[in-house]
């Protein structure tokens, strides 16, 4: 994975599931992850900030979120985090709508890589946007609630918040 750049910010969001890191570069918006969840970068030297134009927004756009008053992302993110395949992967995630799920295999056939359902995953698990690009959304093929780097009572509550469960 192309690595985070080192002038990226962060703040914390004190959100219904657990605290949350934010973080944010002069591109827009690269890191979104419940504090302690897989796959979750060394944050320690990042600078902290109190007011940042896309973290600012990234936090009212997730207070919304979890009202239950918005599941719509409108944001400015840094689209060069990640490898290509990942990008694709993610991008592919951010077209299933809310109260919605897909499989691996959705996702794999979706991007034209059928076989390639493990490497989708693997995909999914190193999200760095969690809710914003919903790998929460990704189930198993036969339903099974598998994997989500923040933990799958997380991965449920927020499936149910969006009436997908």
């Amino acid at each position: 994975m192309k690595p985070f750049q080192s002038q990226a910010v962060k703040t914390t969001f004190q959100s219904p599931l657990g605290l949350m890191t934010l973080a944010a570069n002069d591109k827009g918006l690269v890191g979104v992850w419940f504090d302690g969840q897989k796959h979750q970068p060394a944050l320690a030297d990042w600078a902290m900030v109190n007011n940042h134009p896309v973290l600012d927004q990234v936090k009212a756009a997730l207070q919304a979120y979890f009202l239950g008053q918005s599941k719509d992302w409108k944001l400015d993110i840094d689209e060069t985090i990640g490898t290509d395949f990942q990008r694709q992967v993610w991008s592919q995630l951010r077209n299933i709508p809310a109260g919605k799920t897909a499989s691996y295999a959705d996702i794999a056939h979706a991007i034209g890589r059928p076989k390639a359902v493990r490497a989708v995953g693997s995909a999914v698990g190193r999200n760095p946007l969690s809710i914003v690009t919903p790998c929460h959304r990704v189930i198993g093929s036969k339903g099974a609630m598998t994997g989500y780097a923040g933990g799958i009572e997380r991965k449920i509550a927020l499936l149910k918040l969006e009436s997908a469960l």
